[in-house]
């Protein structure tokens, strides 16, 4: 005799297919378990190709660089540690001191012009003016072409038969010595850089300025205050933090130059040698078979200190303004 207890307390069968639902419930939370489980090295995952190569070509050169500079390393031959003879070396260097004086006067020279320049630059190709795209592609092109392409046009238009030199003679002033004079080489140089990178810092003004409220300079004009004035009550302040930025890249691409000296100088460095930067002075001894690997690597090490220090005293230059 069938007994119909269980069919009346339970007629939908819900209770047959509770322990049904409770197993599928659980699929899902085992799953997500494991998801969270292996969550923390996934990151590394997608990260280890970008560490891998900041590794090999910087981490690595870099330590490298250190080691050796303790070193009497040559090119062909492996080194011995030597202590700090590398650096007690460089100080009675006269080479050593030259490289550091023109590096020092092309920061002096070159960091100025690329703060303010592009700003200007920045202003006046932000105005909606016909034509005014051409500009902006023709401010921007020596960015993106080639240093030795530059370096050697200028190099064609600065010589003594060049075109330069061609327009002063007509005009009846005469020829100058762009590279042959010391001084005015080292101007010349820093006269390509400030030329070549305008349209890289014009590009970093225009992102700022997109961001400067227009309110401020209405507000500003309604008080009566002409456009010089704007510029230096609205558009510096608003854009102190990006000039800092600019002077920071500037002054460490600026001190560690090499390419548009190297060009114009040639591999010589100028007459007898006193146009050398550090940079060039670390290729001339540090390549070759005979080449100083240790010494050239101790010159490397000072270049590097001189830009963090340069860094950090732009950074403490700005935190006294905020101050």
């Amino acid at each position: 005799m069938n007994s119909p207890t269980a069919s009346t307390a339970d007629p939908s069968g819900t209770l047959a297919a509770a322990p049904a639902a409770r197993s599928t419930r659980s699929g899902p939370l085992r799953a997500g378990r494991r998801i969270r489980r292996h969550l923390p090295s996934s990151p590394w995952l997608f990260a280890a190709p970008g560490l891998l190569v900041v590794g090999v070509f910087s981490l690595y050169p870099f330590v490298s660089t250190v080691v050796n500079s303790f070193t009497d390393r040559r090119t062909l031959m492996p080194g011995h540690y030597v202590g700090l003879a590398n650096f007690r070396e460089l100080w009675h260097d006269d080479m050593f001191w030259t490289g550091l004086r023109n590096s020092t006067l092309y920061v002096l020279g070159v960091v100025p012009a690329l703060v303010i320049l592009p700003l200007l630059l920045a202003l006046l190709v932000q105005r909606h003016i016909p034509g005014i795209a051409f500009f902006r592609a023709a401010f921007y092109t020596p960015v993106v072409a080639s240093i030795v392409v530059v370096g050697l046009i200028w190099v064609w238009m600065l010589d003594d038969r060049g075109l330069i030199n061609s327009v002063l003679e007509a005009v009846g002033v005469g020829k100058v010595g762009f590279l042959s004079d010391q001084w005015l080489l080292l101007g010349s140089a820093m006269a390509v850089t400030v030329w070549k990178g305008l349209g890289y810092y014009m590009i970093i003004y225009l992102a700022a300025l997109a961001n400067v409220p227009r309110e401020l300079h209405e507000a500003a004009a309604v008080d009566g205050a002409g456009a010089v004035r704007r510029f230096f009550t609205v558009t510096v302040p608003a854009l102190r933090s990006t000039m800092v930025l600019v002077a920071a890249l500037s002054s460490v691409s600026a001190f560690k130059v090499f390419s548009e000296v190297y060009l114009m100088a040639g591999p010589s460095g100028g007459p007898a040698g006193e146009d050398t930067t550090l940079v060039m002075l670390v290729q001339r001894v540090g390549t070759g078979l005979t080449g100083r690997v240790g010494y050239a690597s101790a010159i490397s090490v000072v270049v590097f200190a001189v830009t963090v220090v340069l860094m950090l005293l732009v950074l403490r230059a700005d935190r006294r303004e905020d101050a």
